[in-house]
């Protein structure tokens, strides 16, 4: 009686490795697609500032961590810096700086205003440029001021008129636009001070200040928090999550069922017998 050599032990063999390798491969293919998925997942973010110099987008993204919304800079070119901010988050982060007067207006000093461009300026343009400068160099010490929104100072400087005219006196009004929780009435004496001393022959009952408070005010940030599979998250980033989880849910059966099919296939499906010594002796006979 001739005992056949027992098989089962190698189909449990070919089934393991077959089993390895669907493995391996539904793992890999599993964790490219969870990669592409985190990638995409994580660019969710919009540019809310552009091109701007560095201390203002320091200001710009503390205030808005301070509100509770997270940013981070980006490079620029030239040496300028850009602001993102988590796409749910934008409209938030865009009223938050509108209400707190950020990134704050640039003002020309007197060294851009009257820099050499090669050019000959009139008399005139020379007096409209100095006013200029003047006038923004003002502004841009006033906007200094904690509280002050925006702040601009109009300036009238003497002319020399005919010779049976008086001269048109010095004069200067000052705009400030300030946050509504701010008191800036006990400043005004100051304010005309330095108005008064940075203008030749300004008297300081000719200078005017308006101070206007603003209507925007300042909602109070509470954060929403939600729980996500035993994870405490924010309410706006619960979406994304879920989808994320359930993406990654969904490629984990999938590499399953790749790796339980390549298994089945290496197991039951047939395969051609390898070629044995006989019969490569039978066709060397033969030949």
């Amino acid at each position: 009686m001739t005992v056949l050599p027992y098989q089962g032990s190698h189909r449990i063999h070919e089934f393991l490795m077959g089993l390895r390798i669907g493995v391996r491969r539904g793992l890999s293919w599993l964790g490219a697609c969870a990669a592409a998925t985190l990638i995409t997942a994580c660019t969710g973010s919009v540019e809310l500032l552009a091109s701007i110099p560095e201390p203002d987008a320091n200001e710009v993204i503390a205030a808005l961590v301070n509100a509770g919304i997270r940013a981070e800079k980006v490079a620029g070119k030239e040496g300028m810096v850009g602001v993102r901010v988590e796409a749910p988050m934008a409209a938030r982060a865009v009223d938050t700086l509108r209400v707190l007067g950020l990134p704050r207006e640039h003002f020309s000093g007197m060294g851009q205003v009257f820099r050499k461009d090669g050019l000959i300026s009139s008399p005139v343009e020379e007096r409209a440029r100095y006013l200029s400068a003047l006038s923004q160099d003002l502004s841009a010490t006033l906007s200094r001021i904690d509280g002050v929104l925006f702040a601009r100072v109009h300036l009238v400087l003497p002319e020399r008129g005919p010779a049976n005219e008086a001269d048109t006196p010095s004069t200067a009004a000052v705009f400030i636009k300030h946050q509504k929780d701010v008191d800036l009435e006990l400043l005004q004496p100051q304010v005309r001070r330095m108005v008064v001393n940075s203008i030749p022959n300004l008297a300081p009952e000719r200078v005017s200040i308006v101070l206007v408070p603003s209507n925007a005010t300042r909602q109070s940030v509470q954060l929403v928090w939600t729980t996500v599979l035993g994870f405490r998250v924010e309410a706006d980033a619960a979406t994304p999550l879920r989808v994320l989880l359930s993406v990654l849910a969904l490629l984990a059966v999938l590499g399953i069922g790749v790796a339980s099919y390549l298994g089945w296939k290496y197991l039951y499906l047939p395969r051609k017998p390898a070629p044995s010594e006989d019969t490569d002796d039978a066709k060397a006979e033969a030949a």
